[in-house]
């Protein structure tokens, strides 16, 4: 899943809320960087590949 950096911290919270059941297995979540995004179809970059 790709957000943008200001929406990182509402996502993570309601996959905490929503994914958690306290068990082994319920998973991890990475959080790293991605540096740019190009739509193949029409070689859009950044922002507008995304949306």
């Amino acid at each position: 899943m790709v957000v943008k950096d200001e929406d990182v911290e509402k996502v993570v919270n309601t996959i905490l809320q929503n994914a958690r059941r306290d068990m082994p297995g319920d998973g991890k979540i990475f959080i790293m960087p991605v540096y740019d995004a190009i739509r193949i179809r029409t070689g859009e970059k950044g922002n507008e590949a995304l949306y």
